[in-house]
C-alpha cells in the first residue's frame, strides 16, 4: 500500500494552523483593554467633551481599562453613551492593538427657543437642552411656544436649512399664534409676516423674487413689514 505523504503533510500543516488560531483567539480574548479613545464624528461644535464621555462609561462599566477584551460588551457601552442627551448615536468597536473607540454622533441644533422653557430644536424635530460647553448660533424662537408652534417652527427651519439665501439671513422665527409665525431677518428692519405653514417652497419663491428687486431698486429700508400670508402675493407695508 502506497502511503500518500502529501496528504498527511497537508492535514499536519491543517492541525497546526487550527492550534495556532486556536491559541491566538484565546490569547486575543484575554488581551486586556490598553487605552480609550474617544471621537466625535461631524459638526466640531462640541456640546459636550471627551471627559463628559469617559465618565458616562466609568458610571455605567467602571474602568474599563485593563479589563480583558472578553468582558467587554460593546452594545452596552454604546447604549450608555447614547443615553446622554446630547448624543444622537454612538459607535463603539476593539482595536487589534486592544484599544477601544467610542465614536460619538452629537445632536444638532436647528433652533433655540428663548420663553418660559429654554431648549434647542434639534434636527429631529425633538427638544435638546442646552449645553455649557457651546452655544448654537441659530435662529431664536419666541412668542408662544407649545408643541403644536414648535411643530410648525420645525417644519419652517428645516425648509431655511436647505435654502443658502434663507439660512445666511433669517436670525429669528416669532410664533404670533399657535400656528401664525414671523420672521427676522439679519440686516432688514421689516419682519415678514409668514402665515400658516402651508405652501412655504411658494411663499420663499415670492418673498424671494420681492427681495431681489427691492434690494436692485435700494427700496428695502422703505418697509416695515411684508406679508406672505394672501395666496400668490407678496403685501408690502410701507414705513
Amino acid at each position: 500500500m502506497k502511503i500518500n505523504w502529501n496528504f498527511i503533510k497537508f492535514g499536519a500543516l491543517l492541525l497546526v494552523v487550527t492550534g495556532l488560531y486556536a491559541f491566538s483567539s484565546a490569547r486575543n480574548k484575554h488581551k486586556k483593554i490598553d487605552k480609550i479613545e474617544i471621537e466625535f464624528v461631524g459638526d466640531q461644535n462640541l456640546y459636550m467633551t471627551q471627559e463628559t464621555v469617559n465618565k458616562l462609561l466609568i458610571q455605567n462599566s467602571g474602568d474599563l481599562r485593563n479589563l480583558p477584551k472578553e468582558d467587554i460588551v460593546l452594545n452596552t457601552i454604546e447604549k450608555a453613551i447614547e443615553a446622554n442627551e446630547m448624543v444622537k448615536k454612538a459607535q463603539v468597536y476593539l482595536t487589534v492593538n486592544g484599544d477601544l473607540v467610542a465614536k460619538v454622533i452629537q445632536r444638532k441644533p436647528i433652533g433655540r427657543v428663548e420663553g418660559v422653557a429654554k431648549f434647542y430644536i434639534d434636527e429631529d424635530g425633538k427638544r435638546m437642552p442646552f449645553s455649557k460647553y457651546h452655544s448654537a448660533r441659530v435662529p431664536i424662537i419666541t412668542g408662544i411656544v407649545t408643541n403644536k408652534s414648535t411643530e410648525g417652527v420645525y417644519e419652517i427651519l428645516t425648509y431655511i436649512n436647505s435654502d443658502e439665501f434663507l439660512r445666511k439671513n433669517i436670525i429669528g422665527v416669532h410664533i404670533t399664534e399657535e400656528q401664525k409665525y414671523q420672521l427676522k431677518f439679519r440686516m432688514e428692519n421689516f419682519v415678514v409676516d409668514l402665515g400658516h405653514v402651508d405652501e412655504l417652497e411658494k411663499k420663499f419663491s415670492n418673498f424671494k423674487a420681492f427681495y431681489t428687486k427691492a434690494n436692485k431698486d435700494k427700496t428695502l429700508n422703505d418697509y416695515n413689514r411684508v406679508s406672505l400670508e394672501f395666496n400668490n402675493q407678496v403685501v408690502c407695508t410701507k414705513i
